[in-house]
């Protein structure tokens, strides 16, 4: 089985899936990682030197291929992943693949990722925490509807690591 966390940049997908990971005794795997290792570039390089279209071909490419290797793992999906071309699809379809949405409210984003800006090049140009939370409203309103289609929408706001986790658990039973 693979266990896909969806959701916002910031919204704890990878940390959340590394302790998933090891309490499932499954391999954890983030997206983003798994690119920079096969391009051999970190995320904002690849956006900087080949663009954000190749980028998401990459993803989807990238996405296929674990899918394919039907590996009992924990997948952290980058935020814009289930958004672009069949990805979202892919998952859904696909009878190996349980799929989460962790839900985060816009202030909290905001608080994780104001400080983060220089390693996100989706808002590394943003100035301010008005222009951040002008972005992310922004986003995640374009980004909702593919999010909510998740098999299982969990709310993390104010929940610790370990709740989280039994709300999985408790799902994929």
């Amino acid at each position: 089985m693979i266990v896909v966390l969806m959701g916002y940049m910031g919204s704890g997908k990878s940390t959340i899936g590394r302790d998933l990971a090891k309490t499932l005794n499954y391999k954890f795997l983030d997206l983003d990682d798994y690119i920079v290792e096969n391009e051999n570039g970190s995320i904002s390089d690849i956006f900087n030197n080949k663009g954000e279209i190749y980028f998401r071909k990459k993803e989807s490419k990238y996405l296929q291929n674990i899918l394919n290797d039907k590996e009992s793992i924990v997948l952290a999906l980058g935020g814009g992943t289930p958004c672009y071309g069949k990805n979202l699809e892919k998952l859904l379809s696909d009878i190996n693949v349980k799929t989460f949405y962790l839900k985060l409210s816009i202030p909290l984003l905001i608080e994780r990722l104001f400080n983060e800006q220089d390693k996100r090049p989706l808002i590394s140009h943003l100035n301010s925490k008005d222009e951040l939370t002008e972005f992310i409203g922004k986003h995640l309103f374009e980004r909702a509807q593919y999010y909510n289609r998740a098999e299982v929408v969990i709310n993390v706001v104010n929940d610790s690591k370990q709740n989280i986790i039994e709300k999985i658990l408790v799902n994929l039973i």
